[in-house]
């Protein structure tokens, strides 16, 4: 898969979802559930890869590996 890796996370302190990008300097967002955490930061994702590109910034490569994790419930 040549995607990038994408953190998600609660944050009691902002009351919701985070989600970041880490290959992506300062990419990430914030939803009040995991999915539109996700959906927010996927349009952050486009939106960091079109700036760069047309700044002339280097895009870099994914370099985590995707995996899944089981969370207990």
């Amino acid at each position: 898969m040549n995607d990038y890796h994408i953190n998600i996370f609660y944050s009691a302190e902002d009351g919701g979802y985070i989600a970041d990008i880490p290959d992506l300097d300062s990419c990430s967002a914030f939803g009040e559930t995991p999915e539109k955490a996700l959906a927010e930061v996927e349009e952050a994702k486009k939106s960091w890869l079109e700036a760069a590109r047309q700044s002339g910034k280097p895009v870099p490569p994914p370099r985590y590996r995707p995996i899944i994790y089981q969370v207990a419930r």
